[in-house]
């Protein structure tokens, strides 16, 4: 199955699994557990909302965990692409750049890295001001 063009205004994506099911059904668990408990309060009530908290919490932690994960990966793949695409006089500033803006770049093409790298050092851009100055985007379909 062909994925569609990525670029700016599409590129986040919804992980089915987690934000349809798993996260909303962990809070689901929470007010369940809740309306149970003002219904008939018992020391049961609170070891089940206590339960319902603890699934939206391990939910939550995992779900960052993996991104945080990944993250890293992307940290490490751009500090090695940047290394080998700019010039030298930007090489020396590659450990200048927040993890945000690493993963940030990773959507610029390699011929106009060295620019944007240049303008986002100057201007301490934000990943949304990379992202938005990207002309070719490289799309990134592993990310989840």
């Amino acid at each position: 199955m062909a994925q569609k063009e990525q670029s700016f205004a599409n590129h986040s994506r919804i992980d089915p699994v987690f934000h349809r099911i798993l996260f909303p059904v962990a809070v689901l668990f929470v007010i369940a557990a809740i309306v149970q408990t003002v219904r008939l309060p018992d020391w049961w009530g609170v070891v089940r909302i206590a339960g319902a908290i603890w699934a939206v919490v391990l939910t939550l932690k995992i779900r960052l965990y993996a991104l945080k994960v990944q993250d890293r990966i992307i940290r490490l793949e751009e500090r090695l692409r940047l290394a080998q695409v700019l010039p030298e006089p930007l090489r020396g500033r590659i450990g200048e750049f927040s993890e945000a803006q690493l993963i940030a770049l990773r959507f610029a093409s390699d011929a106009e890295l060295p620019s944007l790298c240049e303008r986002t050092l100057a201007g301490n851009w934000d990943q949304k001001e990379i992202k938005k100055s990207i002309h070719v985007w490289r799309p990134d379909y592993w990310r989840v």
